[in-house]
C-alpha cells in the first residue's frame, strides 16, 4: 500500500497536519507570524549544510532552524526589537541558504521542492521523519499545554503559579524547529508559515475553548492537505502551494460564516 506515492502524500501530509494545528494555534496567539517565518526560511541554509556534509535533510534543518529559534529568543530577550531582529535574520538566512545551495550541484536542481515543497516525493523514511517528529511535538505540546496556555493568556499570573515564560518561550522554540524540519519537504520553507497560521485562524471563530480551537485547526489542516492533493491531481498544478490554496479557502469561507 505505501508503494503508491499518493497514499505515502496522505500520510505525510496528514502527519504534518496533526502537529501544525495545535502549533500554530501558539502562533496566532502570541503573534508570532513573523517568528515562523524566521525559522522556516532559516531551513534553507539548514538543507544546504546537509547535503554539503552528507547528513540526515531533518537532522541539519532541525539544527540550524533550532539555532535560529534560540538566537532570536535570545536577541529579544536582551531588548532587541522582535520586528527588526526577525527581519534581519529571516532574510540574512534565507539568502545565506540560497547562496550555499549554489555551491552543491546536487541540491541547485532540488532547490524548488524545498522551497515550495514536494509531498509527492515523500518515501517511506520521509514517513518515519514526519510521523515521528508530529507526534514528539503533539506529546510535548500537551505535556506543557496548560503551562503555554497560561503563559500566552498571562505571563504576570503564570509567574505568580510557578511558571517560567522563559521556560516556555523555548518550548515553543523548538516545536517551531521541529515542525519546519518535517514540513520542509510537504510544503517548503516559504509555506511552512502558512502551514501553521492559516488553519489556526480559520478555527479561532468557530472555537469556545483553547483545547477546542487547537483540534479544530488540526481537523482544517487535514481537510486542506487532503483537498490540495486532490486539486493538484485533478488540475496538475504544484502539490505544496495547492494545500495552502485549500487552507486559505477555508479561511476565506470561515470568515464569511463566523458570526459578527
Amino acid at each position: 500500500m505505501l508503494d503508491d506515492f499518493m497514499v505515502r502524500a496522505v500520510l505525510a501530509g496528514l502527519g504534518v497536519a496533526l502537529a501544525a494545528g495545535p502549533l500554530g494555534c501558539f502562533v496566532v496567539w502570541r503573534r508570532m507570524a513573523y517568528f515562523g517565518d524566521a525559522t522556516a526560511h532559516a531551513a534553507i541554509l539548514g538543507v544546504a549544510a546537509s547535503f554539503a556534509f552528507g547528513v540526515s535533510l531533518y537532522l541539519g534543518t532541525l539544527a540550524v532552524a533550532a539555532g535560529m529559534a534560540l538566537l532570536v529568543a535570545r536577541l529579544t530577550a536582551l531588548g532587541h526589537a522582535m520586528d527588526t531582529a526577525l527581519g534581519v535574520l529571516a532574510h540574512s538566512a534565507l539568502a545565506l541558504g540560497l547562496v550555499a545551495a549554489s555551491f552543491v550541484p546536487d541540491l541547485r536542481v532540488d532547490l524548488s521542492s524545498f522551497l515550495f515543497g514536494d509531498i509527492l516525493a515523500v518515501g517511506r523514511t520521509d514517513l518515519l521523519w514526519i510521523w515521528g517528529g508530529a507526534l514528539a511535538i503533539l506529546s510535548f505540546l500537551i505535556w506543557r499545554w496548560q503551562s503555554l496556555v497560561s503563559t500566552t493568556v498571562n505571563e504576570e499570573l503564570a509567574m505568580a503559579a510557578g511558571i517560567d515564560p522563559r521556560v516556555e518561550r523555548l518550548v515553543l522554540s523548538l516545536a517551531l524547529a521541529l515542525v519546519v524540519a518535517v514540513a520542509i519537504r510537504i510544503v517548503g520553507a516559504l509555506l511552512i508559515s502558512a502551514m501553521l497560521i492559516v488553519p489556526a485562524a480559520a478555527a479561532r471563530g468557530f472555537s469556545r475553548t483553547p483545547e477546542a480551537m487547537a483540534i479544530l485547526a488540526s481537523v482544517i489542516a487535514g481537510v486542506s492537505v487532503m483537498a490540495g492533493l486532490w486539486g493538484s491531481l485533478w488540475f496538475d498544478t504544484p502539490a505544496g502551494p495547492s494545500i495552502i490554496a485549500a487552507a486559505a479557502t477555508v479561511f476565506a469561507v470561515s470568515t464569511l460564516l463566523r458570526r459578527p
